[in-house]
């Protein structure tokens, strides 16, 4: 069986009704918000697309990027896009890394490690990274 996104953590920030919490991440959209083309459906409690598709409308809630994942094979990536400053950068990455979903972390830590070096050519990596998932 596969595993939902948010799987029976009752603390994750993914509404009650989210579908994050019974699906697998792709076989759901993520939609900026709450709108009408994904009405609430008071029989089930979720909310779908025209097509029948599950809908989540809370990105920053599921840490996914909104986007057409079961409707459109939309693909499942999110990227690193540091900031300018090095102040910003554990406190950023530390955001970052905590607020996406689960399945997206083996990538973006790979862009992070592949992309600190080329903005911040001093600092040393792995360090930053474990200050920033502490």
């Amino acid at each position: 069986m596969v595993e939902a996104s948010v799987s029976g953590d009752v603390h994750h920030r993914a509404c009650g009704v989210c579908p994050s919490r019974r699906l697998p991440v792709g076989e759901f959209d993520v939609y900026e918000r709450p709108s009408k083309e994904a009405p609430f459906n008071p029989a089930d409690g979720y909310r779908y697309s025209p097509e029948g598709v599950p809908v989540c409308v809370h990105p920053e809630k599921v840490g996914l990027p909104a986007a057409r994942y079961k409707s459109e094979g939309a693909p499942l990536t999110m990227k690193v896009e540091l900031p300018a400053a090095e102040a910003d950068l554990v406190p950023y990455l530390h955001d970052l890394l905590y607020g996406a979903a689960p399945v997206l972390l083996d990538d973006l830590i790979g862009q992070a490690y592949a992309e600190i070096p080329r903005a911040f050519p001093e600092v040393d990596v792995l360090e930053t990274l474990r200050r920033a998932l502490s």
